[in-house]
């Protein structure tokens, strides 16, 4: 009967690894989401401003480049660069 619970105890052993890793993915998450959306205006603006400017549509839409500059930004938040 000790064996068993001794199996148990060390097969919950990574349990606190995993739950670590899922929390920094959901704050990864957060934080990615929430400098998405502070970006998109900002990116929205330069969109139609350089389509009005050069009377065509740039190649990368504004959601396009939100996208770009959360996956810049978020990561070094994340390194503490």
């Amino acid at each position: 009967m000790a064996d068993q619970s001794m199996d148990m105890h060390f097969a919950d052993a990574g349990a606190p690894a995993r739950r670590r890793a899922e929390a920094e993915r959901r704050e990864f998450a957060a934080y990615f989401a929430l400098i998405f959306a502070a970006t998109l205006p900002l990116t929205l603006v330069v969109w139609a401003l350089t389509a009005l400017r050069h009377f065509r549509l740039p190649e990368r839409g504004p959601v396009a480049r939100a996208w770009s500059q959360a996956r810049v930004i978020t990561p070094m938040i994340f390194s503490g660069a």
